[in-house]
């Protein structure tokens, strides 16, 4: 169903994200929710799950979770976490791990981390815990010294990339918990690039190993 286009000044329009109202008769099944069938489905979600109720598309999504997870260090409110959380639900993986505060600015999620199981860990040392209760190796990305190259790595199909606060990086009880921590190579002037971004990269090589294509 094409985007019915806004007015926003004499003969200038631009595309409404979504769908509007679908036509009778309308699709049956315990997924689809009666309100955005009759008003519209506004969302970003793929066309497959439009007028998806979101408790549906989650139980969907849990059906085929990826075997990585994503850890980030939240002690001063790290505006770049909704980012790196919208990327994790792109990559459909298994969890979001907080790792200090358990508040953190969900705009930058743009909703999406109510397709994901978000776990809160007050300290690195309840984290790592659990990691290894549930045999999840710690990988950490940062620039710090003894990291290797990310390039080429080769990462565990299961396991949990760590990513440490914007501007200070990893704290000190971070580093120490991970199995390995690699660095992204850059080619400009800045010593480090934003933390969303690494992230992105982070697990788009990951899953360039192991999603298929």
């Amino acid at each position: 169903m094409p985007n019915t286009p806004a007015e926003i000044g004499p003969g200038e329009f631009y595309p409404v994200v979504g769908v509007g109202p679908h036509p009778e008769p309308w699709p049956s099944g315990e997924q689809y929710d009666p309100e955005l069938l009759a008003n519209g489905d506004r969302r970003n979600v793929l066309d497959h799950y439009r007028y998806w109720k979101v408790s549906s598309i989650v139980e969907d999504l849990n059906t085929k979770r990826h075997g990585l997870q994503i850890a980030i260090e939240n002690w001063q409110h790290d505006l770049n976490i909704g980012s790196i959380v919208r990327t994790a639900n792109a990559f459909n993986v298994s969890g979001v791990h907080i790792v200090g505060k358990r508040d953190w600015n969900r705009r930058g999620a743009m909703v999406t981390d109510r397709y994901l199981t978000v776990h809160h860990h007050p300290t690195v040392a309840d984290f790592a815990i659990w990691c290894k209760a549930n045999n999840l190796p710690i990988i950490g990305i940062d620039n710090v010294e003894g990291s290797k190259k990310l390039e080429g790595a080769q990462l565990p199909e299961n396991c949990v990339l760590l990513f440490g606060q914007e501007g200070a990086g990893m704290s000190e009880e971070g580093i120490a918990a991970c199995e390995v921590l690699y660095e992204i190579a850059q080619y400009g002037s800045t010593r480090s690039m934003n933390a969303s971004a690494a992230g992105a990269i982070a697990m788009y090589h990951w899953a360039l190993q192991h999603l298929p294509r």
